[in-house]
């Protein structure tokens, strides 16, 4: 009797997908003048070479088309690149700058892309709503409790190595150990280290322009406010391994002593 051939046994997927979020530096045009970008962006690279070579960068073009002023894409991206830059994609484009974009493999990125329809605000209970046959409608209490308010704190105990990256979403983080070079701290709200800081703290993630810094010894990497940052090498030397906070004052990133 012959025997039956057996089925090969499955084999696991080589890979998988899943969402996930990064912190990319975001480069928001104010102006079109190819030359005068390149003489500041390379004064600035002087001052920190480390922090941005092969650094990923997303070009916002939102200012310069509220403008109405042409942009040479492929020319700014080429610039950027001589420059140890690596542009990953656009925001706020128009339709031209989205095609040249895509021609030089650049992602176009949207705000808000991907999300769902947000739902039509409900009415109060008891409140009566017309109905299209001219009968109203009372509404009553619904008794499914409201959604969990998302976590407005971290707490991290144990020290945050190099390569490690912690993200406080909706809220202020605090960290109660060293935090290494090569970490990464991220928080919508405030970022508190009781130890200290080396690596790189940003605060403020969605925007709050009103979220500080605090720490016990700065020797950071990079810290960042709402996206206004600074690099190791601006920190001054009298700021550096003592208390201090981070905070914005008219814009302006400022660290003060505690």
């Amino acid at each position: 009797m012959a025997e039956k051939p057996v089925a090969p046994s499955a084999s696991p997927d080589p890979f998988e997908l899943k969402m996930a979020s990064f912190s990319l530096p975001v480069m928001r045009l104010l102006a079109v003048d190819l030359e005068t970008l390149l003489l500041h962006l390379g004064n600035r690279i002087e001052r920190a070479p480390d922090f941005f070579r092969n650094t990923p960068i997303v070009i916002d073009l939102t200012a310069v088309n509220q403008a109405k002023a042409p942009i040479d894409l492929p020319q700014l991206v080429k610039m950027l690149r001589g420059y140890g830059l690596l542009p990953v994609g656009v925001s706020g484009a128009n339709t031209d700058q989205a095609l040249a974009a895509q021609s030089i493999e650049l992602a176009v990125l949207r705000d808000g892309a991907g999300r769902r329809p947000r739902p039509a605000e409900e009415p109060p209970a008891g409140q009566a709503v017309a109905l299209p046959n001219g009968r109203r409608l009372q509404t009553v209490a619904s008794n499914s409790p409201p959604p969990p308010a998302p976590p407005a704190f971290t707490l991290i105990t144990k020290p945050v190595r190099s390569g490690q990256r912690i993200y406080a979403e909706g809220g202020d983080l605090s960290i109660v150990a060293p935090v290494s070079s090569g970490a990464e701290l991220m928080a919508d709200g405030n970022i508190h280290v009781y130890g200290p800081l080396r690596g790189r703290a940003l605060a403020g993630m969605r925007g709050n322009t009103e979220a500080r810094i605090f720490c016990q010894d700065l020797q950071a990497e990079l810290i960042s406010i709402a996206g206004h940052y600074r690099v190791s090498e601006g920190i001054p030397n009298e700021l550096r391994g003592v208390p201090v906070q981070v905070f914005l004052d008219q814009q302006i990133l400022r660290i003060e002593r505690l």
